[in-house]
């Protein structure tokens, strides 16, 4: 099996569903006995800690999906890639769509959510 260079694991990372990510993230735990959310949240304070230009990144979250659930579970899918109970679940209790975004990319998930009726907030 041939080794796979940084840029390769990244990209392939990038194909994935946050489902399928969870899952690699899991098996890591147990293959390596480490949990490597741990390592990155160690991490970031100290990468952040000279940005005094605001923040780079947010955090999507659904407060209401509003009267149009239906339009706002599929904009949820199309967004993160989830199953449709998993998309449903967010809809009903609202949460984190999407994580550690860069600004550009989590208005434009706000704008196409609030587009289908729903309430969001960066965070």
């Amino acid at each position: 099996m041939a080794k796979l260079t940084r840029d390769e694991f990244i990209s392939s990372l990038k194909e994935m569903t946050l489902l399928e990510i969870k899952d690699l993230v899991d098996a890591m735990k147990e293959e390596f006995g480490v949990d490597p959310t741990a390592v990155a949240v160690s991490a970031t304070p100290a990468a952040g800690a000279g940005a005094e230009e605001g923040p780079t990144s947010a955090t999507v979250v659904l407060t209401s999906a509003g009267a149009n659930k239906i339009q706002v579970i599929k904009t949820i899918r199309d967004i993160t890639g989830l199953g449709l109970k998993e998309a449903k679940d967010i809809a009903d209790a609202g949460g984190n769509i999407k994580e550690d975004v860069k600004i550009e990319e989590a208005n434009e998930i706000k704008a196409k959510l609030e587009e289908v009726g729903a309430t969001v907030e960066l965070k």
